[in-house]
């Protein structure tokens, strides 16, 4: 079929079906789903220490699965296990949702606890 001719002298190429498994591929970047793990973790966790860094992650992306860690700063004392285990779930759901991978691990790794402080004094210290 030859080319249409388009406004003042362009050309315009015909326009060819191509069937949904020859049109390529979307490849998301390791590290546009690290970003999305170290904000899903962001929004599970109630507070962040004072001087804490924020959550961050790192991710190993086989085709459509996503392998993450994500290092975060907690305070203690508080439930280290519970906050650890909705950090895996919401990583999870959100980079599923949002990249379309697959998340068979979300490794955290706890790098620093933060005393809190107490209304009782420094530490919670009574004197």
């Amino acid at each position: 079929m030859p080319a249409q001719p388009g406004r003042l002298g362009e050309t315009r190429r015909p326009v060819t079906d191509v069937a949904p498994a020859e049109r390529g591929a979307t490849r998301i970047a390791d590290r546009v789903v690290a970003k999305i793990a170290g904000q899903a973790a962001r929004e599970v966790l109630e507070a962040l220490p004072s001087d804490a860094m924020p959550p961050h992650a790192t991710v190993v992306v086989h085709h459509e699965t996503a392998r993450v860690r994500v290092s975060l700063e907690l305070d203690y004392p508080s439930d280290i296990g519970g906050q650890c285990n909705a950090v895996r779930r919401h990583v999870a759901e959100r980079v599923g949702a949002l990249a379309g991978m697959e998340v068979p691990e979300v490794a955290v790794q706890v790098e620093r606890l933060h005393l809190a402080q107490s209304p009782g004094g420094a530490h919670g210290r009574t004197q």
